[in-house]
């Protein structure tokens, strides 16, 4: 059995499985556009919470969320289902095959066999699309790769019950009522002034004090964990911001296209004009994560590199708070 799906690539996962699900039902909503209507961007540091033997510094809202957001906020129903029993969701995922269902899935990283093994490792937050079945062989859309691929059965289960942080549990999700028409402007407006309270809040952990408070930390590692450590956690940074998903400076690009859209469909011009700075500020990202991996490739553990991308990151910081102020006041 096989679903007349129409693959498309993305920048991010979860964004991507969102817009081609909606597609496949008959509404042409741009990646960005879910992006930004599900209020994904953030920056979190959770240094209780290790993956890796490293804190977690994110750059997006928790795995789902976008989709529950977005979902709410434009009239959409989603059902979502998780297991515990592996064979229940293998039969539950070809009832919605055999019923012409494409269904969006979480899985980890480490074990897709698809993705190039630079990129395999403990991560359990990735979204892909199952749209098919052929004997032993389920059909994959994943929307980061180029291409439709597939996975054995047995190779499935093992990514959809992969074990860790975020361990997915077979979690299903897929949308099951639509409205006769998406309305975005209203959708659009509380999308952003959901990501501008997140980027401002006041707990320590989110925002732009998580920003600083990850820039302070930095300065700390060397003396506090010695260089290997310290190390390892500044390659946390670039692997977080960098390879898992969009990352920092991919996801400010992302949220710029979405600022550029809104723009348009709201008729504010200076929307457009904040999307010229997001684009900015996604290349000081960039140029921060480039310093970063070269400390990291060099291991030294000098405090003066360390120092030196600690006031990147509060420079950073001070953008994103500078702007987050304004455009909240401008929506």
């Amino acid at each position: 059995m096989q679903i007349d799906f129409t693959h498309k690539q993305s920048a991010h996962c979860e964004n991507g499985v969102v817009s081609n699900l909606m597609r496949h039902n008959g509404f042409e909503v741009s990646e960005p556009m879910v992006f930004g209507i599900g209020s994904g961007l953030l920056f979190s540091y959770l240094p209780f919470l290790k993956v890796n033997y490293a804190p977690v510094f994110t750059y997006r809202a928790m795995p789902g969320l976008i989709f529950n957001r977005f979902a709410k906020r434009v009239g959409v129903k989603v059902k979502r289902e998780k297991f515990t029993d592996p064979r229940k969701a293998r039969a539950r995922l070809d009832e919605n095959l055999a019923n012409n269902n494409p269904v969006g899935l979480q899985v980890g990283v480490y074990n897709l066999i698809y993705f190039p093994d630079e990129y395999r490792f403990h991560f359990n937050a990735h979204n892909m699309v199952v749209y098919g079945k052929q004997e032993d062989n389920y059909l994959i859309s994943d929307p980061v790769m180029e291409g439709v691929t597939t996975l054995t059965s047995k190779q499935l289960e093992k990514v959809r019950f992969a074990k860790g942080a975020f361990a997915p549990k077979g979690h299903m999700y897929y949308p099951i009522a639509f409205p006769e028409e998406l309305r975005l402007e209203e959708a659009i407006v509380k999308g952003i002034k959901h990501t501008c309270r997140d980027m401002l809040a006041p707990a320590p952990i989110v925002g732009v004090r998580a920003m600083r408070w990850v820039a302070k930390s930095i300065k700390k590692w060397p003396v506090k964990h010695g260089p290997k450590k310290a190390n390892h956690y500044l390659g946390q940074i670039v692997r977080m911001q960098e390879e898992i998903g969009t990352g920092g400076g991919g996801f400010r690009y992302i949220y710029a296209a979405f600022l550029q859209e809104a723009g348009e469909v709201l008729d504010k011009q200076d929307l457009k004009d904040f999307s010229r700075e997001m684009t900015e500020i996604g290349d000081a990202w960039r140029d921060f994560a480039l310093e970063a991996s070269r400390i990291y490739k060099n291991r030294s553990g000098q405090a003066e590199g360390y120092d030196s991308i600690s006031d990147q990151l509060l420079a950073i910081a001070k953008r994103e708070a500078s702007f987050f102020k304004a455009l909240r006041k401008a929506i």
